[in-house]
């Protein structure tokens, strides 16, 4: 059985992996951030789902949980980092918060689950990571210029661990 574990669990393409990953057997934990009651309601049924609050933004707590996960499982074998947040606003009236929500959690939280991640799937010498971006990291979107530069910098990081790591 693969151990699975997903950010973003509680939204529509989550909800969608996490009961794809379910019905291939895997045992997942279903991360959520602000829709505890959401997940707990969704999962609730399935055995193999283990709802878990996770804030991306927050390294410490993504690499203790992470690693908890790793420890009571014996090792996270896929990653899928679909945490993320939208906003539509022009560039002129985005403010340094905005930025940094947006970037903190799009792209720093794929970053974080990566790093707390592959040490193991390195050491085991297996593993999948899936990072969920969007055509406007390739494209940009009008208005959403802080939403296209996370998920730009999504696409990068996918690309250069891929590379670094692939083998």
């Amino acid at each position: 059985m693969k151990n699975a574990v997903v950010t973003g669990a509680a939204g529509g393409i989550g909800e969608a992996v996490v009961r794809r990953l379910a019905q291939d057997g895997c045992r997942v934990w279903a991360c959520y951030y602000r829709s505890k009651e959401k997940a707990l309601r969704l999962y609730a049924g399935l055995s193999c789902v283990e709802p878990v609050f996770l804030d991306v933004r927050d390294f410490p707590a993504v690499e203790e949980t992470l690693r908890s996960i790793e420890n009571t499982s014996g090792g996270i074998d896929i990653l899928v980092n679909n945490a993320g947040i939208a906003q539509q606003k022009l560039f002129t009236d985005l403010t340094d918060e905005d930025w940094r929500e947006m970037t903190d959690t799009d792209l720093g939280g794929v970053f974080a689950c990566c790093r707390a991640a592959l040490p193991g799937m390195i050491r085991r010498k297996w593993g999948r990571i899936i990072n969920i971006s969007s055509m406007w990291g390739q494209s940009g979107g009008s208005c959403e210029v802080h939403y296209s530069a996370a998920k730009a910098g999504v696409i990068g990081l996918t690309k250069t661990t891929a590379r670094e790591f692939g083998s």
